[in-house]
């Protein structure tokens, strides 16, 4: 015979609490008094009491789920934001439906209300400009949004200065001799966007060097996407233009990779005739000695999960924003020669 499930009514009884009490505990919420919530959570764990979801969907009237919309899934940047995310969210005893754009065609459903990422507690939009695609940039919900490596006047935002970082770029190779050059990612769905990621980094690039005298012409600029092989074809590019040294942007540290790549098969010199900045700070940069800006990916998505929780709590105040600033870092593919470290002998 299988043994009979604990019941909230007897967690409740132990605890000597109300159920409501006990439910507030399961939701997390942040009215319950420490020494509550732990001896609620104490009888829990003795009866081994689990909630039905599906009990819990009706009594409260949530589905206990928060939509991520994104383009892909694929990155190791948005496997780093999901990360973020979801170390919150599970906190929280949420679950994550994802929803990935993909393509145009998908993307129209998102925009006109077809999807079932509208039928969740919240959203967290991961689309950098699909916002402006809406009609007074406002999503087709009456559920909490919160953008994140995104920004909105209309929504809570949790971003990256990505222009900022171009500007820093910009003042870090403009100390060394030859010509620029940036890459600037482009995938099918960028096209359609206002505003993407990539193109505030170039523009802020563009800005920085015009600033301390230096044009960036638009031959300069080469447009890929956003893969390896793009970074491999933007060095070969560059070398049809001009002589090294060249002293190159890659909008994304993948980007960068291929320009490694390519410069070790044509013999060329990082740091020396190739100086070469990414941009996002992958763990696997420092192995390859490649200088990036890094970007706290996971936390920007712990923040974005953090605003959304508190719009589902009930917060109605004006929309927030929290935003992040890259962080230089320098190693061998711009090293100045004078700061080489010296083979050992």
């Amino acid at each position: 015979m299988a043994k009979r499930k604990p019941t909230i009514h007897e967690v409740a009884h132990l605890a000597q609490v109300g159920i409501g009490t006990v439910s507030r505990v399961l939701n997390n919420h942040p009215s319950v008094r420490p020494e509550t919530r732990n001896r609620v959570l104490s009888v829990m764990a003795d009866l081994g009491y689990s909630p039905n979801p599906h009990a819990r969907r009706v009594a409260g009237g949530r589905s206990y789920t928060v939509s991520v919309i994104l383009p892909v899934i694929s990155t190791e940047f948005y496997s780093r934001l999901l990360e973020g995310i979801e170390q919150v969210l599970s906190e929280e005893r949420y679950e994550v439906a994802l929803f990935p754009i993909f393509s145009p065609t998908r993307l129209r459903r998102y925009l006109e209300n077809r999807s079932l990422a509208y039928q969740t507690d919240g959203l967290l939009v991961a689309s950098q400009g699909l916002a402006y695609l809406l009609p007074n940039q406002k999503f087709p919900t009456e559920r909490p949004v919160v953008l994140v490596d995104a920004y909105s006047p209309y929504y809570d935002s949790a971003y990256t200065d990505n222009y900022l970082g171009g500007r820093m770029a910009a003042a870090h190779l403009a100390q060394f001799p030859g010509q620029f050059f940036a890459i600037q990612m482009q995938e099918e769905l960028d096209e359609i966007m206002r505003n993407t990621v990539g193109r505030d980094r170039v523009d802020g690039f563009r800005e920085g060097l015009r600033e301390v005298g230096y044009p960036l012409p638009e031959a300069h600029i080469f447009t890929s996407r956003f893969s390896a092989e793009g970074g491999r074809l933007a060095l070969q590019y560059f070398m049809r233009l001009a002589p090294p040294p060249y002293n190159i942007f890659a909008g994304a540290d993948l980007l960068a990779l291929g320009v490694l790549e390519e410069a070790e098969r044509q013999g060329l010199k990082p740091g020396q005739e190739v100086r070469l900045l990414g941009f996002d700070g992958h763990p696997w940069t420092e192995v390859r000695g490649l200088s990036t800006l890094a970007q706290p990916i996971e936390a920007m998505g712990a923040a974005a999960a953090r605003l959304l929780m508190e719009r589902i709590r009930g917060y109605r105040g004006a929309p927030r924003v929290q935003r992040f600033e890259p962080t230089l870092v320098v190693r061998a593919s711009t090293r100045p020669q004078s700061e080489q470290p010296k083979p050992s002998l």
